[in-house]
């Protein structure tokens, strides 16, 4: 019968050891290059970036900015608590529509209590580049992070260090809207949708006409053209009323705003539906 010698135990240990820890460590590493502070609405996870603010001190930054959203952002219920996003998170307009609550706890006129804003324009430069990730917050936003009556104070702070973690959107009984483009006719459809609750930013849009043409019933996949601008070119004449079939970003939930779009539609109006994903 063998002999097992202490030193072949505590070698064998060793090994046994070794690759377990070689496996948590692998583990880890993985588990931290899948992480994405944008990934989720349901993360209730912090993180740091830099902040600055523009436009009116009491306005909305700029009108629509680069996601499309025009003169709504001033109004309820996004009520000009919007920000500019530099490239990290602004991934090229896809993110347009995502919620985020930020806070400051740094400076003097702090309120340390978070404020939702919504993505809706793109800071394509200097300290939004150079960060990691950075706010361009309205001047409504801005002062919003501070104690009350102290809101010019920190606006006079210029550049803040904040807090930021992505939130579900929730736009308080707003059904989704949209808002058709200006350039659109029978043979060609662009929209902005609107007030999208839950992840607030879609990955995908399709468009489905009516009639008893060779394609009616089909869904048409439809192109994000930039920021919350959506179209589709079919090379045919469509035939209204359309149905707008949203999948959102994350969760991958699915909903149809059934005819929402009617027969005799125009361009430059708003539709609005009677349903939205909270």
């Amino acid at each position: 019968m063998a002999t097992i010698s202490v030193s072949q135990i505590l070698t064998t240990s060793l090994i046994v050891l070794f690759f377990l820890s070689k496996n948590k460590l692998c583990l880890a590493l993985k588990s931290h290059k899948h992480s994405n502070h944008s990934s989720s609405t349901r993360s209730s996870r912090w993180y740091t970036a830099g902040a600055t603010w523009y436009g009116a001190p009491d306005g909305a930054g700029s009108v629509g900015g680069a996601c499309g959203y025009g003169n709504i952002v001033e109004e309820a219920p996004f009520s000009s608590l919007v920000t500019g996003i530099g490239p990290s998170l602004y991934k090229s307009g896809k993110e347009c529509g995502a919620c985020y609550q930020v806070k400051c706890t740094k400076h003097p006129s702090c309120s340390k209590k978070a404020v939702r804003v919504v993505i809706t324009d793109f800071c394509p430069g200097g300290v939004c580049l150079s960060d990691v990730a950075h706010f361009d917050l309205s001047g409504t936003a801005f002062g919003a992070m501070a104690k009350p009556g102290q809101d010019n104070n920190l606006r006079d702070a210029g550049v803040l260090q904040i807090r930021f973690a992505r939130v579900p959107c929730d736009y308080s009984g707003e059904k989704v809207a949209f808002q058709i483009d200006m350039g659109s006719n029978p043979n060609y459809i662009a929209m902005v949708i609107e007030y999208e609750g839950g992840d607030g930013d879609l990955i995908r849009v399709d468009l489905q006409e009516s009639g008893s043409g060779q394609t009616a019933g089909d869904w048409w996949a439809m192109n994000q053209s930039w920021g919350a601008v959506w179209q589709l070119n079919p090379g045919k004449e469509l035939h209204p009323p359309f149905s707008i079939r949203l999948t959102s970003r994350y969760s991958g939930r699915v909903l149809i705003a059934k005819d929402v779009i009617p027969t005799g539609w125009q361009p430059g109006a708003t539709y609005r539906s009677v349903v939205n994903f909270v």
